[in-house]
């Protein structure tokens, strides 16, 4: 097992800038980036605590800091959270591994914990399991750990439902994208609902 994340060992260098001017790029453009937030949004209360882990630079953090929730995101990568801080200040962004982060000492829990744009793929190797004891770790019990990512890359749906055991969090429900298309043994995306005990 390599404690090195596949985002910085799978992809060439100056992928981080690339990731980071493509999604300014389709900003200015008026894309919509703003789903995976929308469904956040509407599963928590007004003015929740969210943790966006895995923020990338920070597009979903951003819009539910908008909406008036209590937003702290988190990458392992320094240029996208550098981007973050630059183009969207309001929410508290940190430069943080995943499989070992420890904000309990100076944030209170979070009732939900969103890890979009591919995250559980570009983990370390092995670490799946650490990575969601840790998100867990963070939330309040009842709170809720939404997942959304590729199926057909190198962490398959059973892989990661191993490691949702191992984590001892509980599966409540899962779609095949973030505006809630029904899964079924086509899909190559799912976003899972889990529930902190």
């Amino acid at each position: 097992m390599t404690d090195i994340p596949r985002w910085f060992t799978d992809t060439k260098d100056g992928h981080s800038q690339w990731y980071v001017d493509r999604f300014r790029t389709l900003a200015a453009e008026g894309a919509d980036l703003a789903g995976e937030a929308r469904l956040v949004d509407a599963i928590v209360a007004p003015g929740s605590r969210v943790l966006d882990a895995g923020c990338g630079p920070g597009r979903l953090g951003a819009v539910l800091h908008d909406r008036g929730h209590t937003v702290v995101g988190v990458d392992a990568d320094p240029v996208l959270i550098a981007a973050a801080t630059e183009d969207h200040p309001g929410p508290r962004w940190l430069v943080g591994d995943l499989s070992t982060l420890d904000l309990t000492a100076d944030e209170e829990p979070f009732d939900l914990a969103v890890v979009a744009g591919n995250v559980m793929v570009f983990v370390a190797p092995g670490t799946e399991v650490a990575v969601l004891r840790s998100l867990a770790r963070h939330v309040r019990p009842g709170g809720r750990v939404v997942l959304g990512f590729a199926t057909d890359r190198e962490l398959s749906l059973a892989d990661f439902d191993a490691a949702v055991e191992g984590a001892g969090l509980v599966l409540e429900q899962r779609f095949a994208t973030w505006d809630l298309v029904p899964v079924d043994d086509a899909s190559d995306f799912a976003v899972t609902f889990l529930r902190v005990p």
